[in-house]
């Protein structure tokens, strides 16, 4: 028989970077949850992609165990770090802050693809770009 889902923790941590203070902590306390061996598995799983913040998905089950599923990184960091900016623009529609190029912004749709609505990499670069407008980042042709 199936476990029973007692819970659903959607999470933004730094990657290989988990520990169990907050947010971590209080999440998957109140279920119960072990946090240590959490932190431990999240940061071997990331610590290939450290630098980046890793979204992830925690199931947990009426035992009190879990698994969870490795999100892609948001577009937004993406954005950031290939453009080498620290931050979006605070007036995106008339301050530009960076740029990137087209084939950037096509490695950065590639990654993005398993978590956007989309099969199809042109509009996936669509997707991203609006991020990339909306952040003040220009996409040079």
């Amino acid at each position: 028989m199936a476990k029973k889902v007692i819970g659903l923790v959607k999470l933004a941590l730094n990657a290989g970077k988990a520990t169990p203070a907050p947010p971590v902590g209080p999440a998957l306390g109140q279920y119960g949850a072990n946090i240590v061996l959490f932190c431990k598995e999240y940061n071997s799983r990331t610590s290939d992609k450290l630098g980046l913040v890793v979204p992830v998905e925690i199931l947990i089950y009426d035992d009190r165990s879990f698994s969870f599923v490795l999100k892609t990184p948001p577009a937004s960091v993406l954005l950031s770090k290939a453009a080498g900016i620290a931050k979006g623009s605070s007036l995106p529609n008339s301050q530009i802050v960076g740029s990137i190029s087209q084939s950037q912004l096509q490695d950065i749709a590639k990654t993005k693809i398993p978590d956007l609505n989309t099969d199809n990499i042109v509009k996936a670069m669509s997707i991203v770009s609006g991020t990339a407008k909306n952040m003040g980042i220009q996409i040079k042709d």
